[in-house]
């Protein structure tokens, strides 16, 4: 989900439409349906990962086709980018992706538990294989569960990638030579068990926001922290309203 300039929200909705609301009316003032365009209709396919640009285009990553494509306002195909995937599956391609500085993308597999970076013709320039750190993947959706498939990543202005692992409950910072500087593991936060770790926003004043998705009543479902001193200084609970499923944020 991103808020726009205009104030409007552009998300996903049924799985494979890119809408933008107005947040006053509630209306959906522009779509597209990625199963019906630009050679998609009948193949099975899911949106995970949108993402305004800068030029007014939108990046949209299909998981099914696995392919990241720009467009414009008016549905027309700008750019194509191939991705790599190991273990083809239309729900699980892929998770959040993101257009960086330079041009490339970088891409959460699911499936294949690894993180990629994408230059535009589709060669992998950086990738980063989610570890289990001698665990054995155990299945599930809540703190029980456990495994590599991950869910997002940011790429940091030091130039490392911060990374959160989904049902790996936790949140690593690497180098681009693939070294874990910083991390956050499932039960280093106080009266906070993490489940798994969905969207992440680094704030202004360096702060970590974060999905607790799965987690449970009584836990947070959004977590801020400061990674400088890992305290908590901001959580939003309301399980009662949006249950254990809140995603995205």
């Amino acid at each position: 989900m991103h808020l726009l300039d205009n104030g409007n929200i552009l998300t996903v909705r049924g799985g494979h439409e890119v809408v933008e609301i107005d947040r006053e009316t509630k209306a959906v003032v522009w779509r597209y349906d990625a199963a019906a365009s630009n050679g998609n209709e009948g193949k099975p396919i899911e949106i995970h990962a949108v993402q305004p640009l800068a030029d007014g285009h939108i990046m949209i990553a299909e998981s099914g086709p696995a392919r990241i494509i720009e467009i414009d306002r008016e549905g027309t195909l700008l750019q194509t980018t191939p991705m790599t995937v190991s273990h083809p599956d239309a729900h699980r391609d892929t998770r959040l992706a993101r257009k960086l500085a330079n041009g490339n993308y970088l891409v959460c597999h699911e499936g294949d538990g690894v993180v990629r970076e994408y230059a535009p013709d589709g060669q992998v320039v950086w990738d980063f294989p989610v570890p289990l750190f001698d665990k054995d993947p155990a299945p599930g959706h809540g703190p029980e569960a456990f495994g590599n498939q991950v869910f997002s990543a940011l790429r940091l202005d030091n130039g490392n990638t911060l990374i959160g692992t989904g049902n790996g409950h936790s949140i690593l910072e690497v180098t681009p030579a693939k070294e874990i500087v910083w991390a956050v593991y499932q039960n280093d936060l106080p009266d906070i068990t993490l489940a798994w770790i969905t969207t992440m926003h680094v704030a202004e004043n360096g702060n970590i926001v974060f999905g607790n998705c799965h987690a449970g009543p009584g836990q947070p479902q959004i977590v801020e922290i400061d990674p400088r001193t890992r305290k908590v200084v901001w959580t939003f609970s309301h399980y009662d309203t949006l249950g254990n499923d809140l995603t995205n944020s």
